[in-house]
């Protein structure tokens, strides 16, 4: 085993990037640990945000730390007492690390865990070409799933959550931000059952793989005023159920208005700042609708949930990975992300990788 590594480090709590260094040490395991040889991680918008320092970077991250924890990669060394995984099996990584003891870790919510870890984020993660977590955080994956679909199984975790959380079967759903996690909501919202999906961004090209990952209806909210013209696609009454990918504060009211009386908006996005609800009492109070939040996945439901997306006929994995790259190269990634290129930005740390 190498004693060294290449990896991307955000070292100081201020808006900065991240340093490349070909010299870090290859982290040892703990006793419930398993070190994994990484494949290749996706960049996150929270890796964005952590970068940036933002207020939510702040109250979670203490640098130095290795970024990246959209991942797959090949166990290569495991703890004296792990059991359920090996040497030789390939994984992905639940970001949430749960103390495993709290009232919710107990009642079946570790996701929500008083005490919880976050890979990537708190502790370091993977982009390096070697990363440890705890072995009950791994998720086993099936042979014929290929990294990069493996890479996808964090992230993409969360719109379907949000989805499951909208209770989508039958009914007409507004998804707003058509990122790689919002056309994840749309493509788990047809698996699912929904009547009608309307996708709205502020991008055509987004919109338009939209539309091939199954939106019935999509709509430019620089062009339009959406939950008019979502009125208008349901005889005046609104959407069943409307699921928030952007944290955007006009977004998230835009919900609020889309959404019939007793209808659903469920956020998945993260606000960078307060949001404020322009009109609580009318758009919430009086017709009793129902605001809710998500928070990453259910452990391990909706990675199981995820597969069976995966496998059925809306998602497009090629739609979703917007640019691949070497380790070395990660400036060239964030660029394409600035831009707007739709998809995911998949860094190698072996070029042999890709």
């Amino acid at each position: 085993m190498k004693e060294t590594m290449r990896g991307l480090v955000k070292e100081v709590p201020a808006p900065s990037g991240l340093v490349y260094h070909n010299d870090l040490p290859v982290p040892q395991v703990g006793d419930d640990e398993v070190l994994i040889k990484v494949h290749c991680t996706a960049i996150c918008g929270s890796d964005i945000h952590m970068m940036e320092w933002d207020e939510w970077s702040q109250k979670r991250l203490n640098p130095p730390v290795t970024l990246g924890h959209e991942t797959a990669g090949t166990v290569v060394a495991v703890g004296a007492k792990v059991t359920d995984r090996k040497v030789g099996d390939r994984v992905s990584v639940e970001t949430h690390i749960p103390c495993g003891e709290c009232y919710f870790c107990k009642n079946g919510m570790g996701h929500i865990c008083n005490d919880i870890k976050l890979f990537g984020v708190s502790e370091n993660g993977a982009f390096a070409e070697y990363t440890k977590v705890r072995s009950d955080v791994t998720f086993l994956l099936d042979d014929d799933l290929t990294d990069e679909a493996a890479c996808m199984f964090e992230p993409m975790g969360a719109g379907v959550h949000g989805v499951e959380s909208a209770q989508v079967e039958g009914k007409v759903v507004l998804v707003s931000g058509c990122g790689p996690i919002g056309l994840t909501a749309i493509s788990a919202s047809k698996t699912f059952g929904a009547k009608m999906v309307i996708a709205c961004d502020l991008l055509e090209a987004r919109l338009e793989v939209a539309k091939e990952m199954g939106a019935d209806v999509v709509l430019n909210s620089t062009s339009c005023n959406v939950a008019e013209e979502v009125k208008k696609l349901t005889d005046g009454i609104g959407a069943d159920a409307a699921i928030d990918v952007t944290g955007v504060e006009a977004a998230i009211n835009t919900a609020l208005k889309s959404v019939r009386a007793a209808g659903r908006v469920v956020c998945v996005g993260l606000p960078t700042k307060p949001v404020t609800l322009h009109d609580m009492t009318d758009d919430l109070i009086y017709r009793e609708v129902e605001l809710t939040g998500v928070s990453g996945r259910k452990i391990w439901d909706t990675w199981d949930s995820f597969a069976k997306v995966l496998k059925g006929p809306y998602f497009k994995l090629e739609k979703m990975i917007g640019g691949k790259f070497v380790l070395e190269d990660f400036e060239k990634a964030l660029e394409e992300i600035k831009k707007g290129t739709p998809g995911k930005m998949l860094l190698y740390p072996n070029v042999e990788d890709m």
